[in-house]
């Protein structure tokens, strides 16, 4: 079942600020290869020190028109105060936002077996940002073809 974002964040949200792990499904492909949306789920925690690069962060942003929208993105850079979040599967886009913006980190992720995924840092894959566009096609088109496929 789906939850619209602006009902689930928030209880997310005051969950974590309880101190509490959550366990969710994300959805969309922003975040393919690692996270694959509705299929894997991802346990947030709180997040108890300085956010660093690599980091995959639930944040709230702003959009050009001054909305609130939800990322579940990765942490690429860190300008002065300004968190830059990116999607492993975006080539291009990026979010800004603030420490406080911050609801969660992402402590594990888990395929639909049950299986824990690896959860890398991302720099391999940040390196590689000129291929992306290539490896994501190859991806698409094999591995997510057989896993369909086969389940």
């Amino acid at each position: 079942m789906k939850v619209a974002n602006d009902i689930l964040i928030p209880e997310l949200a005051r969950l974590l600020a309880e101190g509490k792990e959550v366990r969710f499904t994300p959805s969309g492909v922003s975040m393919r290869p690692f996270i694959e949306g509705d299929r894997d789920s991802v346990i947030l925690a709180p997040l108890k020190r300085a956010p660093r690069r690599g980091d995959i962060l639930l944040a709230s942003t702003r959009t050009l028109c001054g909305n609130t929208t939800y990322v579940l993105h990765r942490l690429v850079r860190i300008e002065d105060e300004t968190l830059i979040l990116q999607g492993d599967g975006n080539l291009f886009g990026e979010e800004a936002c603030l420490p406080g913006d911050i609801i969660g980190l992402v402590t594990r992720v888990e395929s639909p077996s049950g299986r824990c995924k690896p959860l890398t840092n991302g720099r391999s894959w940040y390196v590689l940002k000129p291929l992306r566009k290539w490896l994501l096609k190859i991806y698409r088109h094999t591995i997510l073809i057989w896993f369909y496929e086969n389940n």
